[in-house]
């Protein structure tokens, strides 16, 4: 039998996508070990990385977990602090504040969420007399006092109710995972592709060639340029589906400022006349940025609300970045396969860039092909990122169509614009009734569904009728007893920079610096 193993990986572009898709590669295939495949990432010293994925979903830890990454060691090397979950700040309307915490709002109760008994007495007791459903959200109760420690104990209780992510340096965790996948035998190789070779007979990349005249061959090719799309576009001509018209927002500014007290275990999102603006704390310095879209609004307009709506001084000029929402129509084509913004791009409002390369490189590795090339994990692989990518995009429409905000051309568009049936469904199904569609199992799931609906003020107007029959003393006892054992058991924990002072604080970014 003919040996068709993929014998060598050629990853053009470095960056949090190229070094992702390299660790987990380099720690499989072993370059130099039994496989026989090596792993070669070309980048270029001439283009810079686009740093706005900053902020993570908890599945995150199982990356690193899965590449045997230490926590603390990870935390220290990468300026790192923990996430809980995003403040909402102006959303729904000016003055509206709300948390989409990591996590649910109590266990169930009778097999019926329990968010859904919460309707059920806010319809008997009135909003008045009700506690807010936040206060049976432990990530929300610790975010409100900025408490971290992670969760504790085996049996389900207020302890381990939630879950977390991480903030971090994106040049830094790129950093570290190149060094991870050096040390297991991936090589680097600096410069910047000029052309591309293809093979005549079937249209398959044979060879990159770089500006030095050197030649790159590869079996397998991943494409982590960023918008460019070098290979999957230039060269494969894949197609790129736009959704401006869902996600208007086309520009950002990005910019770096001073670290300030208290180090929030959070990610805050503050909506803005024309867009909406980022924060997001690290040990060393607060991430900043502001998106928008530059039909409402000039680029010196953005700049000065970004500034202006810093909590402390900016440490550099603020970088601008322009993009297309949308996602390519075929994120593998041939032997190529895009990852990062080369397949795609959907604005970091729910923190979902890394995510989305995670699940990009865990799919390729489950589709790993062999040198024919078969069609059929293309085909499979490419239905999985369609089906992520229209998820998440409905997510993240949802929080702009739900506004009630009239205060800008903006507001206006985004609270009138025709959105998708399923989007359509999955609102009108918890406006009237309290039930949520979950239409993504992969995807945000039932608690994050509520949060950013009810949040954005969509109270349903009914609710699942079998939660009467449960009797409401007992229900109102045991709501009472979960709430008052969340603030107690968030009340003993550490505040968020104490912990890390304890157990993972970073080195001076100074030293870090010097070291570089």
């Amino acid at each position: 039998m003919n040996d068709k193993r993929i014998r060598k990986i050629v990853i053009v572009g470095g960056g949090t996508a190229g070094w992702m898709a390299a660790a987990p590669l380099a720690q499989k295939l072993r370059p130099g070990g039994q496989s026989g495949c090596e792993i070669v990432l070309i980048e270029s010293p001439d283009i810079g990385t686009i740093g706005v994925g900053e902020a993570t979903l908890p599945t995150i830890r199982y990356y690193n977990l899965a590449l045997g990454l230490e926590g603390a060691d990870f935390v220290k090397k990468t300026q790192a602090t923990f996430k809980l979950g995003i403040e909402f700040r102006d959303w729904g309307h000016l003055g509206n504040r709300f948390f989409h915490g990591f996590g649910d709002f109590g266990p169930a109760i009778d097999n019926r969420p329990a968010y859904m008994h919460w309707l059920r007495l806010l319809r008997t007791q009135g909003g008045g007399a009700l506690p807010p459903y936040e206060d049976w959200s432990t990530a929300t109760v610790m975010a409100r006092q900025n408490r971290f420690t992670p969760p504790q104990g085996e049996q389900p209780s207020a302890a381990n109710a939630y879950s977390f992510a991480y903030h971090f340096d994106a040049g830094l965790y790129a950093a570290y995972l190149r060094d991870y996948a050096m040390q297991r035998g991936a090589s680097r190789v600096e410069g910047t592709v000029v052309d591309v070779e293809l093979r005549s007979t079937n249209g398959f990349v044979t060879s990159v060639k770089l500006a030095d005249g050197r030649r790159i061959e590869g079996d397998l090719f991943i494409d982590c340029s960023g918008f460019r799309g070098l290979l999957i576009e230039g060269v494969m001509q894949a197609g790129y589906d736009d959704w401006s018209d869902l996600l208007p927002c086309n520009s950002a500014l990005a910019v770096p400022s001073e670290r300030v007290g208290p180090l929030t275990p959070y990610t805050r999102s503050t909506a803005k006349a024309s867009g909406w603006q980022w924060r997001i704390p690290l040990q060393h310095r607060t991430g900043n940025g502001h998106v928008y879209c530059s039909g409402y609004t000039s680029d010196e307009d953005a700049q000065r609300v970004l500034l202006e709506g810093l909590d402390s001084k900016a440490l550099a000029e603020p970088r601008q970045l322009r993009f297309t929402t949308g996602r390519r129509r075929k994120s593998w084509v041939k032997n190529v396969v895009a990852l990062g913004l080369a397949a795609g791009f959907l604005e970091p409002l729910e923190s979902t860039s890394i995510q989305l390369i995670m699940d990009g490189v865990g799919r390729l590795i489950q589709n790993f092909p062999d040198r024919d090339f078969h069609p059929t994990h293309a085909a499979e692989f490419n239905r999985k990122v369609l089906s992520q990518y229209e998820s998440i995009r409905d997510f993240i429409v949802m929080h702009y169509k739900l506004t009630r905000r009239t205060d800008s051309a903006f507001w206006r568009y985004c609270a009138a614009m025709p959105i998708p049936e399923r989007l359509q469904h999955q609102i009108e199904l918890f406006r009237h009734t309290g039930r949520v569609a979950v239409l993504d199992p992969e995807g945000f799931l039932e608690p994050s569904l509520v949060s950013i609906m009810m949040g954005l003020g969509v109270t349903p107007e009914r609710y699942d009728p079998m939660v009467d029959l449960i009797d409401e003393v007992a229900l109102k006892t045991h709501f009472a007893r979960l709430r008052a054992a969340i603030a107690q058991t968030v009340q003993s924990m550490p505040d968020h920079a104490q912990y890390i002072a304890r157990h993972a604080q970073a080195e001076p970014a100074a030293v870090v610096a010097q070291a570089a």
